[in-house]
């Protein structure tokens, strides 16, 4: 397998997972959970993210619906699951809550640092709205995004990645192309499948999944930087 330092050096395009790489959703959404499920308590509250994960998944799964819908259907799954009482209302409230959810400490520091080198893209599970919200708090301006609603898709399909490629042929996305996430089930099984070298960012500390095979994997994005910026040290 190419080295990392090699294929560092051919990169021109780099592209983020969002929710989970550059932004802090598990913070963000058991937050979100502590107000909306108050009938919770801690013990329930502690197994409502796991149970929406699985939840998420399942929804994704299904024929197309907006990022929002698949939220409030995911979230009213997880009150059933835990015999908590969750309303439509409540529901609409964990969905609209994603906007606001924050960078983790190291995103936008990273981000300054690779956009002196690379073009930047997002390929997201989200709705653009959503995103347009997330997308202030980021310091630097994106060259392009491509979300769920963009193609009707989420991840792990591939679609999101098809379009980028339609976007390269088209001149949107130059030259060497180096996707990175923290998400095995949804960013590393179809970069994979695709043969896209792919950077694995294990905020959760996981075990690596047999079918995924990452050209590296660091902790955080500040480790990942400074071995890109040690990369170029010694080009």
């Amino acid at each position: 397998m190419e080295n990392l330092h090699d294929i560092i050096g051919r990169t021109r395009t780099l592209t983020f997972d969002c929710y989970g790489t550059l932004i802090d959703w598990e913070t963000g959404l058991r937050e979100t959970f502590k107000t909306v499920l108050d009938e919770a308590d801690n013990l329930r509250l502690g197994q409502a993210f796991d149970a929406y994960l699985e939840e998420e998944a399942a929804v994704e799964q299904e024929p197309y619906q907006t990022y929002r819908r698949v939220v409030a259907a995911a979230v009213r799954r997880v009150g059933e699951r835990l015999c908590l009482p969750v309303s439509e209302k409540q529901a609409a409230v964990v969905a609209d809550s994603v906007g606001r959810w924050r960078p983790f400490p190291d995103t936008n520091a990273a981000l300054r640092e690779f956009k002196k080198r690379f073009r930047l893209g997002v390929l997201s599970n989200v709705d653009r709205d959503l995103f347009a919200h997330t997308a202030r708090q980021l310091d630097v301006e994106l060259d392009f995004v491509v979300t769920a609603q963009d193609v009707c898709s989420y991840k792990p399909t591939h679609p999101h990645f098809e379009r980028f490629l339609e976007m390269s042929e088209r001149g949107a996305a130059r030259g060497g192309w180096l996707h990175v996430a923290q998400s095995q089930y949804h960013d590393g099984v179809p970069a994979t499948q695709l043969g896209i070298p792919f950077v694995w960012i294990n905020r959760r500390k996981e075990k690596r999944r047999h079918d995924v095979r990452p050209v590296a994997e660091f902790p955080d994005l500040a480790s990942f930087v400074d071995e890109a910026i040690d990369s170029w040290n010694n080009e």
